[in-house]
């Protein structure tokens, strides 16, 4: 257990693949309570975040921005402590010298909803002003399936293997996010 006197370096921390050879996430942080690092291929901070649960936390990254989930510094520890992770959190921003782009500009991108309505083309987008109510639910979903089948295609890409499945209600609102 990490006390608040025993901030861990960065620097300290090996690297670990973000996805095994199998292409899956790592599966033994299920359930783990811990702060995390996210690097790019070329081992650029891109995120760094705290979790109840590390491995959904880490599928729902990978899902948002796969480009930028290649590698991972991760610290568990055994109880949920708020102040003790946003320390870690504070300082491993810190060592970085700069605040990465999921902690700043891309904040939204990294730990919201993926927004399909903003992929809308110029004729959805037209057709979706015209509609009435069900005809924006039916447009909006169809709208959610063409992104999530353009994810889908991106991590399949990525070698990816870990069952992805996103909410189907939330379609409806023109949001992706995993189930």
């Amino acid at each position: 257990m990490i006390s608040e006197t025993q901030t861990p370096s960065l620097a300290d921390i090996d690297y670990i693949p973000y996805l095994d050879d199998q292409g899956e996430l790592q599966e033994s942080l299920q359930g783990k309570i811990g702060i995390y690092a996210i690097f790019d291929q070329d081992k650029t901070l891109q995120l760094v975040n705290y979790s109840r649960d590390m491995y959904l936390s880490l599928k729902q990254h990978l899902v948002r921005k796969p480009q930028s989930c290649y590698w991972l510094k991760i610290k568990t520890i055994d109880r949920p402590n708020r102040t003790i992770l946003e320390t870690i959190r504070d300082a491993w921003i810190a060592e970085n010298g700069a605040n990465p782009p999921g902690n700043s500009i891309d904040e939204t991108i990294w730990n919201h909803p993926i927004d399909a309505k903003q992929m809308m083309t110029d004729e959805e987008h037209s057709t979706y002003t015209k509609s009435d109510e069900l005809g924006q639910i039916k447009l909006l979903k169809n709208v959610a399936r063409r992104v999530e089948s353009q994810i889908l295609e991106q991590l399949k890409a990525r070698g990816v293997q870990t069952e992805i499945r996103f909410n189907p209600k939330l379609k409806e609102q023109g949001l992706l996010d995993l189930k």
